[in-house]
């Protein structure tokens, strides 16, 4: 299933097709949690539990990888049963994990790590080994920085800056600028990542671990034992091009920040294999988007082309129905877009061709 970073960036050109149920083609699913199995909020989203479910007794193994460092696998682990998910600790994924794994490799066991986050990444830390501190002064040998909640104090930036500022290399969770909540969206471990940078003069750049650079794949991979995974996710620029670069195929559903103009205008990188409305996509195949003589693809009842400056979606006038056959239109879509627009972004109209899908 899985192929490497050059032939995926000549070959997404449309969504792929499995004539199998993707939770029986793949042995592993590495799902993102916000915006695919919960809300910012903490509640499920409709279908997932029941889904989630199904795909387990099927076989699937499931794991869960987030680029949250603040929250211990145990309480994700917590949280997710307690949404009708069973999971374990060893079923998450944090970048955590995965920076503290890139840490260890470059420092001596036992060594004092300077810590600008919570309390997932001092456990991340204590597990490989490596001794979390909380000053410049106590003689660090790396800072590490992950997102620590919003009531962090702005002190703990100025500790990292003064260790950076002494030579001491530094490392990120991830970059995220972002992050969801339930009153909306609020600045990330990215962000906190920037005051820190300014601080020092923007001089050093933090070696990162998490979604979408290649150690949060390896930790996934080594943590999980996935032999066929498929990266579950609702973003593009974390989830999606994570799978890119770790040369595994990726199942985009639309449960979250990505919605359907975003999908079409997508770079290589941020082309998923797969699309879907939710995590009922796991439980069934997926249908081929197919290339016509005259540069049309047609997906299900629909077909759908580049014409002049805008993109063009026909038939399935009363075929149907359902989210399948929209999906099935959004599939030709793609094909349409992602092969006008080569290895850029589309930026040809799809304004009209979503209308008529509802999207």
């Amino acid at each position: 299933m899985a192929r490497d970073g050059r032939e995926r960036r000549t070959e997404r050109v449309r969504p792929g097709g499995s004539a199998a149920a993707l939770s029986e083609a793949y042995d592993t699913a590495l799902l993102d949690l916000d915006g695919v199995v919960y809300f910012a909020g903490g509640a499920a989203i409709p279908y997932a539990v029941e889904a989630l479910g199904a795909a387990r007794d099927r076989g699937m193994r499931l794991a869960y990888v987030t680029n949250n460092a603040l929250r211990t696998p145990d309480a994700v682990a917590a949280h997710l049963t307690e949404l009708g998910v069973p999971a374990e600790p060893g079923d998450v994924v944090t970048s955590a994990q995965a920076v503290a794994r890139l840490v260890a490799e470059d420092v001596p066991a036992g060594s004092r790590v300077l810590v600008v986050g919570g309390e997932g990444l001092r456990v991340a830390l204590r597990e490989r080994g490596l001794v979390p501190v909380e000053s410049a002064d106590d003689e660090p040998v790396a800072v590490v920085q992950g997102y620590g909640g919003p009531d962090m104090a702005w002190g703990r930036f100025a500790e990292a800056a003064y260790a950076i500022g002494r030579g001491v290399p530094w490392y990120a969770s991830n970059t995220d600028l972002t992050i969801p909540g339930a009153r909306g969206i609020g600045p990330g471990n990215g962000a906190a990542v920037e005051v820190v940078r300014i601080a020092t003069g923007g001089r050093v750049e933090p070696k990162v671990a998490g979604k979408p650079q290649p150690p949060m794949h390896r930790e996934t991979v080594l943590r999980t034992g996935a032999r066929r995974p498929l990266v579950v996710g609702d973003r593009l620029d974390t989830d999606i091009e994570g799978a890119f670069h770790g040369g595994v195929d990726s199942l985009l559903v639309l449960t979250g920040v990505t919605d359907a103009a975003t999908l079409l205008a997508a770079v290589p990188e941020h082309r998923p294999t797969y699309v879907a409305a939710d995590l009922r996509g796991l439980l069934g195949g997926q249908p081929e988007v197919v290339a016509e003589a005259d540069g049309g693809f047609r997906c299900g009842g629909w077909r759908a082309s580049a014409g002049g400056d805008a993109l063009v979606l026909e038939g399935a006038e009363g075929e149907g129905g359902g989210d399948s056959d929209v999906l099935d239109g959004l599939r030709a879509l793609c094909g349409a877009a992602w092969t006008s627009a080569g290895s850029g972004a589309c930026g040809l109209d799809a304004g009209k061709a979503l209308a008529r899908l509802g999207l």
